[in-house]
């Protein structure tokens, strides 16, 4: 394999307290989140963040003052580089706090590589999300001079090795469930407002097939399984059902519950606080009688495995964008698919 740099792209998290103000202002003043007027988004971004700042400081004094992301990924980078093997070096470039694009292409044009691979850390692909951090990487480097050929994975919903590890992490949890009441299983994913898929963004959809492939790969026909959404902020109409009305339905069904996060890949404040914390108190009010939370795949051997043999197609593919499967997967309901018509 030549010499390589595979940038790992996530969202980001503050470091410190006195980061978050600054991380929500960058995530809203993103235009591929709040798509209005350079201007009218700045005067957005700073009210929001000035209003949300200290609830979100509250959600990570849990955490000890910050996120645990950036060191999570860091472990998820070295360890996809020992399965690389070779001269591959693995890079870390945050969306909305350190390191940013900017700081990760100084880096990457400083190793020199004859090729780069951009793989976001998001399974599924959303213009929010894998969309924005490709296109800001693609402003960095070219500020920069990185002139190496590049190639980007959009998107992997349907990856094997992603589709294992989740669902061997819930079997394990599964097993220990096995004594009560057959339980239900919640896969959770993180929102979005109804009119950003509406518009063709192919999120929901990629969701539904991680979904639904767990579930096959798990072989366990009987398997009392529901999709939902967490993390809705905001006045608009959110994608759902939420975990919320979930957790109250299974309440009054009396039904416990497994939640599996299906788009996370490693531990942050949206599992550790908002599904370990604050549903799990919810559950216990709405009358759950057990309620479980599956690990994310972090740096799990079938996860990073997979993940590895998706940098090598990219490159044996010699440029463009994949999503792992070749030609384009999404319906063409989604317009906004970053593999085109």
């Amino acid at each position: 394999m030549s010499k390589l740099a595979v940038v790992l792209f996530n969202l980001g998290g503050p470091d410190k307290p006195e980061s978050v103000r600054g991380f929500l202002f960058n995530l809203f003043n993103d235009p591929a989140i709040i798509a209005a007027p350079a201007p009218v988004r700045w005067l957005l971004a700073q009210y929001i963040s000035r209003r949300r700042a200290p609830v979100a400081q509250e959600i990570y004094a849990n955490l000890g003052g910050g996120s645990p992301l950036l060191a999570n990924t860091l472990v998820q980078a070295r360890a996809l580089e020992q399965a690389l093997g070779g001269s591959a070096r693995a890079f870390i470039a945050m969306r909305y706090w350190h390191p940013f694009s900017d700081e990760t292409v100084a880096e990457v044009k400083a190793f020199a590589p004859e090729h780069v691979i951009l793989l976001p850390l998001y399974p599924q692909f959303s213009t929010t999300t894998s969309g924005s951090s490709i296109e800001d990487w693609k402003r960095a480097a070219a500020k920069a001079g990185l002139r190496a050929p590049t190639s980007s994975l959009c998107c992997y919903p349907r990856d094997p090795g992603f589709l294992g590890e989740v669902a061997e992490r819930l079997r394990v949890v599964l097993a220990e469930a096995n004594a009560g009441a057959k339980p239900r299983v919640l896969f959770s994913a993180h929102g979005l407002p109804k009119k950003i898929v509406a518009g063709g963004d192919p999120y929901q959809w990629q969701v539904e097939q991680s979904a639904q492939g767990v579930v096959e790969t798990l072989g366990q026909p009987d398997l009392d399984w529901r999709l939902c959404y967490q993390s809705r902020v905001g006045p608009l109409e959110w994608i759902g059902p939420s975990v919320e009305e979930e957790i109250t339905r299974a309440g009054a069904e009396r039904v416990p519950l497994i939640v599996v996060p299906i788009a996370f890949v490693s531990e942050h404040s949206e599992t550790l606080v908002e599904l370990d914390i604050e549903y799990a108190a919810l559950a216990k009010r709405k009358g759950v009688p057990s309620y479980r939370r599956v690990p994310t795949v972090d740096d799990g051997a079938r996860y990073i495995g997979g993940l590895a043999a998706l940098v090598r197609g990219a490159v044996d593919a010699a440029g463009g964008l994949s999503s792992g499967e070749g030609p384009r997967i999404c319906p063409r309901s989604c317009t906004r698919c970053p593999q085109g018509a």
